[in-house]
């Protein structure tokens, strides 16, 4: 039996006890369906830490950590730490891949969850600059950093175990599945921020209100780590892995074999990975540091079109299983093209101009990343397959979404909203050039 297949912990045991109850003393058979929840669990819990931290670094940070500086270099350098986690994460990968080879998949999960959660938690400990000075911009660097990392450990093949168990012409409906965690933790996360700024006065809000997102990170984090191990334990699930379908394999060895399908996977979804933080993150630094308007207003739009967001992606799978994911992804990269040259316009036309912004944004968002993902893992070996979709996960990420919020806010502050227009442009060149230059990319995804 393969490492792993059995309980080597207590959270383990706890999930196998849950299965047997359900009157199989070896686990019952997961369900397509329940898998599905699995993964919209847990990514549902790893996107809300995201945007919690995302909101925070717009509101909290550059007051908190960089009061000494103007407000647009403050959100900057706030922008700069939120980085760091894309950095960290190929890091976290790469120990992760390790010890999952050694230790088994529930072991890799708790702790990268277990971190995970700490690195998120003690964040809402963090002491201001007027407490301990620049320090508190170097702790808040290595829990960012903390956070990176332990996301690369994140990675549980759920995902891949739904594209390899989908049904001939529904791949496109299975692939959108994952993508839905992130509207969703998007909509927690952007209410969360309104009821406390709505209900405290901002002097409490900044000393202490934001902080309680980051406590209830941590007990999604707990209820998604028990969801996922639940359905990652199971005999189904270990039996896959045992087929070297879902084997991790050396992170070298990977690399060498599939780099090529790993560089074309990580540029492939650039145009909705650029989009994405230029319909999130971007907008709301924007609009707190350029306009007048409540980051009240702004966010319950945001939880608004996130809500748009999740019935494009649903609506991705439809269109991907009728047309083809690669015909979907390059007309969506046309669109998100078409869109770069009218997006400053609106962004700076006022409250009308900014919904029509936002509305438009996560339709083209949602229908781009509801088959951004894996969208090449089936051109990976299948030995390969479960390291290497990690891999081009980590490096889609880095490459299309790390320094989004950074270069858009640094571009237009510098050469005006255009400037955010012509970079959210160059994510959808990059997707088509992709998408052309893979010519195998079409008969692989279809």
């Amino acid at each position: 039996m393969a490492a792993g297949t059995v309980p080597t912990n207590e959270a383990e045991r706890d999930a196998r006890v849950a299965n047997a109850d359900k009157g199989d003393p070896h686990g019952h058979r997961i369900e397509p369906g329940e898998i599905a929840v699995g993964v919209i669990i847990g990514r549902t819990s790893e996107f809300f830490d995201f945007f919690v931290y995302a909101i925070a670094s717009v509101l909290v940070f550059p007051r908190l950590v960089f009061p000494y500086m103007d407000p647009l270099q403050g959100t900057l350098w706030s922008f700069a730490i939120f980085a760091l986690a894309f950095l960290a994460r190929p890091v976290g990968t790469v120990a992760f891949t390790w010890l999952d080879q050694r230790k088994g998949r529930g072991a890799k999960l708790i702790t990268a969850l277990f971190l995970l959660g700490v690195s998120t938690v003690v964040i809402a400990f963090l002491p201001g600059y007027e407490s301990i000075g620049t320090w508190s911009a170097v702790l808040l660097a290595l829990f960012r950093m903390g956070q990176g990392f332990a996301l690369g450990g994140t990675w549980d093949g759920l995902a891949s175990l739904l594209a390899v168990n989908a049904p001939e012409g529904r791949r496109g409906w299975w692939a959108m599945i994952p993508q839905l965690g992130a509207p969703i933790g998007l909509i927690v996360a952007s209410l969360l921020f309104v009821f406390l700024v709505s209900v405290l006065p901002a002097q409490d809000f900044l000393a202490w209100g934001w902080r309680y997102p980051f406590f209830v990170a941590f007990a999604i984090n707990v209820v998604a780590l028990f969801a996922r191990l639940r359905i990652v334990v199971t005999p189904e699930y270990a039996t896959l892995f045992e087929k070297r379908e879902l084997q991790p394999a050396p992170i070298l060895d990977t690399i060498r074999s599939e780099w090529k399908v790993i560089a074309a996977g990580a540029f492939a979804p650039l145009a909705s990975f650029a989009l994405f933080h230029m319909v999130t993150v971007y907008p709301l630094s924007w609009v707190f540091l350029y306009t007048e308007e409540s980051p009240i207003r702004f966010l319950v739009i945001e939880a608004i079109a996130g809500g748009v967001g999740v019935l494009a992606v649903i609506g991705s799978g439809l269109l991907a299983d009728r047309f083809g994911r690669r015909t979907l992804l390059g007309a969506t990269a046309a669109l998100i093209a078409v869109f770069s040259f009218v997006a400053p316009q609106l962004l700076d036309a006022g409250e009308t101009g900014e919904v029509i912004f936002m509305m438009v944004g996560f339709v083209l968002l949602g229908l781009a990343f509801g088959q951004s993902s894996g969208a090449l893992s089936s051109r990976f070996a299948q030995r390969h397959r479960y390291t290497a979709s990690a891999l081009t996960a980590d490096f889609a990420w880095l490459f299309g979404a790390g320094f989004a919020p950074l270069a858009a806010l640094w571009l237009s502050a510098r050469f005006g909203l255009i400037a955010a227009g012509a970079y959210l442009l160059s994510g959808a060149v990059c997707t088509l050039v992709a998408l052309w230059i893979n010519r195998e990319l079409g008969r692989n995804i279809e």
